[in-house]
């Protein structure tokens, strides 16, 4: 005779399965989604809250694929690994983390060695949380040292204080001619010129001219601007008025290539006009976000007004910057690359990163519907706008189309003079590699034949005849 259990009483246990997917009422788990927009009255489980938090974030896209972005996404795990021993670590804190600190010196005078800085043993410098805050540092000093030689005019007189840069500079320029009231004058793109023009830019200085600002590697092409062109024409300019304005590098991607690729480039401390250059550790500099670098040629381009001295943590400590507390794992990070690669492993680096971006414009150029403003042969960046003859499809068409394959390539209008030119632009970066180039070339190439097939858009006098409007 079979043997068959009555009903029996379930008790109520723990079930050893992912309460998110499995358990109707976990103990320490959960029976509905916490809110988002205020705090959960309940604490949950570690495990709960990083689930929550893990799924969600699956949405976002995948950073190596991202070529708009020039921040580094791929690092060595080692380097991950220091930077989780010093996420506690206040960068400010310099009496507390003294070798931290140690590190940050190091590193600017690495740096200072690197850009030629007439003493790199005295050179002055510090870290940020990356290039705007660097620049708003670099244009803090330009202005400074304006006001002390303008001191009979300025402020009383009612006077404005200008900076002249091309109109293809990063926004964190525009913020900082805004934040400080400076006026901001831009030099515009002409024809197929798409960055600053030295003697154009020269022609905009007068004697309430704090500094010009020179881009070694735009965002909008990855083209150098010529700095010693610049610097030559401020020059003759000196020569003619007396005027005597100091040129400031954004060097933001191009400060951490040209070094190591280009060295016959005459752009940076080299040229006695330049007082101040700043780098994105986190670009080129190949560290995650966020670091950044500013430095000045001698202690006479970086007013000592502007160091504050504090001495409520334990030391008497200078510091330069616009925040206070921020991690010291960046920089960490940074000394780390350096220590690795060394000046022949950034030469490999950046002369493969460059390789990539040369071969896959050349390969980009041979589908024949794009047309290269740039090749990638000075930042591992280029841009590219349809060929004349395309009708059938745009760059905002080419890039919407990309990015459902998960490739983020962004489709962008060019500033004043050049707003009827609309480009792509593609980032290579270290981890980019020749394999992943081929995937995405495979990817474009895919897509052409769709595109190339897409209805011809209506244009303003159709669209006006038929009453159709966007």
């Amino acid at each position: 005779m079979a043997l068959h259990k009555g009903p029996q009483k379930h008790e109520h246990r723990r079930l050893s399965v992912n309460p998110f997917f499995g358990e109707a009422n976990p103990v320490g788990g959960m029976t509905q989604a916490p809110p988002t927009n205020r705090l959960p009255n309940e604490p949950l489980a570690p495990s709960t809250a990083y689930q929550l938090v893990h799924d969600e974030l699956m949405l976002d896209g995948n950073s190596r694929l991202n070529l708009a972005t020039f921040v580094t996404t791929w690092m060595e795990p080692q380097a991950g690994v220091l930077m989780s021993e010093c996420q506690d670590k206040n960068m400010i804190d310099k009496d507390e983390y003294p070798r931290t600190a140690e590190l940050e010196r190091r590193c600017v005078a690495m740096l200072a060695d690197l850009w030629n800085a007439p003493d790199p043993s005295s050179a002055v410098g510090c870290s940020t949380t990356g290039s705007s805050e660097a620049c708003m540092l670099a244009g803090m000093a330009l202005k400074r040292r304006w006001m002390q030689r303008n001191t009979d005019r300025y402020p009383s007189s009612g006077v404005r204080p200008n900076l002249v840069m091309g109109v293809s500079v990063q926004v964190c320029w525009e913020k900082f001619c805004t934040f400080w009231e400076v006026e901001a004058r831009q030099v515009p793109m002409e024809g197929e010129r798409f960055h600053l023009d030295p003697q154009a830019a020269a022609e905009l200085c007068d004697e309430n001219t704090i500094g010009v600002v020179g881009i070694l590697g735009s965002t909008f092409d990855g083209s150098y601007e010529p700095i010693a062109d610049l610097c030559a024409a401020l020059d003759a300019l000196q020569e003619r008025t007396g005027l005597d304005v100091p040129v400031h590098v954004d060097g933001a991607s191009g400060a951490m290539v040209a070094p190591f690729l280009d060295e016959d480039l005459v752009w940076d401390f080299r040229l006695p006009r330049v007082a101040s250059i700043n780098t994105s550790g986190h670009k080129y500099g190949l560290v995650y976000p966020g670091v950044g670098w500013a430095l000045w040629r001698d202690q006479e381009a970086l007013p000592g007004e502007l160091v504050f001295r504090v001495n409520y943590l334990g030391g008497d400590m200078p510091t330069f910057a616009l925040n206070f507390s921020r991690p010291g794992a960046q920089v960490v990070a940074q000394y780390y690359t350096f220590l690795r690669l060394g000046r022949e492993g950034y030469q490999a680096v950046q002369q493969s990163t460059r390789d990539v971006a040369r071969a896959l414009a050349e390969r980009i150029e041979a589908f024949g519907d794009f047309r290269l403003l740039t090749r990638g042969d000075e930042l591992p960046v280029f841009a590219f706008t349809t060929a004349p003859d395309v009708t059938s499809f745009d760059v905002f068409d080419v890039s919407r189309r990309l990015r459902e394959g998960g490739w983020l390539v962004p489709a962008y209008t060019f500033p004043p003079h050049r707003e009827d030119l609309s480009v792509l632009r593609v980032v290579c970066r270290n981890g980019f590699s020749t394999d992943l180039a081929d995937l995405f070339v495979e990817e474009l190439g895919r897509l052409l034949p769709e595109l190339r097939r897409q209805p011809r858009p209506l244009t303003r006098d159709k669209v006006a005849a038929t009453g159709f409007h966007h």
